[in-house]
């Protein structure tokens, strides 16, 4: 089980910690806001009414207990860079902040945050490469130029075996799972069984 710190218990923060309290997660949340802690607290293990840009209130909170600590102050850069910086500072393990711009990704990368996330440009990139295709379902960008794809299986494929679509070699893809009539089947031509 994981301790998770939440800093910014507005919306963003508030999705974080209901999937975070799904997967079985100590959540600790800290926002200025007490109308936001009273709504978080169905979602978190504790939470704090405090300024999570002061130095003295995060040390106070024991950072290095928490396995991965969340900056969630979307709409207050200034906020979002100071916590960032002194989550580092304190020896967080892992620091993850939000963005809204490309401008505030650099800032937050370069003064401690572990990784960034951009939800407005991820969903828009997602949404726009869904619909850019009707044979397009759903898309997952994995790392630079990896991208699982979920697709509408092309007619000329059907009736055909993996092995004789021959995918890999035709189109520079890997087919990960096959999903027929609500089962999702792993194809084995990519991991033949040996004999015994």
């Amino acid at each position: 089980m994981k301790s998770v710190l939440i800093i910014g218990a507005g919306q963003f923060g508030t999705h974080i910690a209901k999937r975070m309290e799904e997967l079985r997660c100590e959540v600790m949340a800290v926002d200025i806001n007490e109308d936001c802690i009273n709504e978080i607290m169905p979602y978190v293990t504790n939470a704090k009414i405090g300024d999570g840009t002061s130095e003295a209130f995060l040390r106070n909170l024991g950072i290095n207990d928490y396995d991965v600590c969340f900056v969630t102050l979307g709409r207050h850069f200034q906020s979002s860079l100071e916590a960032t910086s002194l989550l580092s500072e304190l020896g967080a393990k892992k620091v993850i902040s939000r963005a809204t711009n490309d401008v505030q990704m650099k800032f937050l990368l370069r003064n401690g945050a572990d990784e960034v996330v951009y939800p407005e440009m991820q969903t828009a990139r997602r949404i726009a490469t869904k619909y850019a295709s009707d044979n397009i379902l759903d898309f997952f960008p994995l790392e630079k130029d990896y991208y699982i794809y979920e697709l509408k299986v092309p007619k000329a494929w059907h009736g055909r075996s993996i092995v004789q679509i021959d995918a890999r070699k035709r189109f520079n893809i890997n087919i990960l799972t096959i999903k027929r009539r609500g089962e999702v089947l792993v194809p084995r031509c990519w991991f033949p069984q040996r004999k015994q």
